[in-house]
């Protein structure tokens, strides 16, 4: 076996790569990379220099791909280490450049070490050659520390053999437990919830709004402008700065939209005022952003959360995840999930502290998710 560094997904060859791709993981789909690149989104000064780690047999057949991202700061990422970089920077070190194998922008659990279904007997050598290849190229760029973001509970043992620390986070996921439809999901949850859920949805009823559901043919370039455009208002009031150009908009509408799900209402007169944009694959459904141009009681509610449930009953699919945080989706039906992630540092005294730090954090966590256990929203 070989490895090949790949600098562009543009040098990949396309029809190896979707062998590649995860059946219920959208963001590392041949377009959605593209689109990052082509759009501006990462590469140049964005913080995100990209190297897809391609393995290759002695044929030159595609084994499997780890991508992975020289990251120069820390945003973007969704797992949180801006301390580790200032206790670096407070003992006259450099935590940057670091070495990150994620999705941009996206803090979705999916795997990272891409292997060929019908290469799985050599899964061990490939995963093992892409992991070898992935700390040269560290030692080669001098990197303080390699990282793994979002990992699937059967990926971890990969790093962590490896020595990487795991680290664990929250989210708030939805499951379908074989709802037939809305009124089934509803009628799961406890009284105080279900009537919580109720009143919010005839709430915003008598607000006179139009809201629709679209995907594949629906979607079009205006589209992809109006939801580029409520992106923006939340990313002003957020963070100031948008990670994503119009460009990737328009491209993943154009080139993803059998892989979308655009939520928008629109007021008295037909004019958008809200979006939500998600992505679908398989049986797994991503919220990813959200924005409006004018404050409805409960509009975020009914367009991030109620309308993809009813989707995703629609379409049969099993799990909804809506983004990163956010406690008040507890009430709404989202279970509390933990997050993994990998680390591996390199500089000694930092990587005890940073795992004295991570085993408690872990404590921490174990507590939050035993206080969320009697808050449990579903009937028993």
């Amino acid at each position: 076996m070989r490895v090949e560094r790949l600098y562009s997904i543009q040098h990949a060859d396309e029809a190896a790569w979707r062998a590649l791709e995860p059946p219920d993981f959208p963001f590392f789909d041949f377009e959605f990379l593209r689109a990052l690149e082509r759009s501006g989104s990462i590469g140049g000064a964005s913080g995100w220099s990209p190297v897809y780690l391609v393995c290759k047999d002695d044929l030159g057949c595609v084994l499997g791909t780890l991508c992975l991202y020289v990251k120069t700061d820390s945003y973007g990422e969704y797992i949180f280490d801006w301390g580790w970089a200032r206790a670096y920077r407070e003992h006259g070190l450099s935590y940057y450049p670091k070495l990150v194998a994620a999705v941009p922008f996206t803090p979705a659990t999916g795997p990272k070490l891409l292997v060929r279904p019908d290469a799985s007997e050599a899964r061990a050598a490939v995963t093992r050659a892409l992991l070898d290849a992935a700390q040269r190229l560290g030692e080669e760029r001098r990197v303080s520390s390699s990282h793994a973001l979002f990992l699937p509970e059967w990926e971890l043992s990969e790093f962590a053999e490896r020595g990487f620390a795991v680290r664990h986070s929250l989210q708030f996921h939805w499951r379908n437990r074989g709802y037939g439809s809305f009124s089934d999901y509803l009628d799961a949850l406890v009284s105080k919830r279900r009537r919580q859920v109720v009143r919010e949805r005839r709430q915003l009823a008598g607000e006179g709004l139009e809201i629709e559901r679209l995907t594949g043919n629906e979607l079009s370039p205006e589209h992809a402008a109006t939801m580029y455009r409520f992106y923006l208002s939340t990313s002003d009031r957020k963070w100031g700065s948008p990670y994503l150009t119009e460009a990737f908009f328009t491209e993943v509408f154009r080139t993803m939209s059998d892989r979308i799900l655009l939520v928008l209402a629109r007021d008295g007169a037909g004019r958008p005022i809200a979006g939500a944009l998600n992505f679908f694959k398989g049986r797994t459904l991503y919220g990813r952003y959200w924005g409006a141009t004018e404050e409805r009681r409960n509009l975020h509610f009914e367009l991030c959360y109620y309308q993809a449930i009813e989707f995703a009953i629609e379409r049969r699919l099993a799990h909804f995840e809506a983004g990163a945080q956010g406690e008040h989706k507890l009430a709404r039906g989202f279970l509390p999930s933990l997050t993994y992630s990998a680390h591996e540092i390199h500089h000694p005294a930092f990587r005890r502290a940073i795992e004295r730090y991570i085993a408690e954090e872990k404590e921490l966590l174990a507590e939050d998710m035993e206080a969320y256990a009697h808050h449990d929203p579903y009937k028993h």
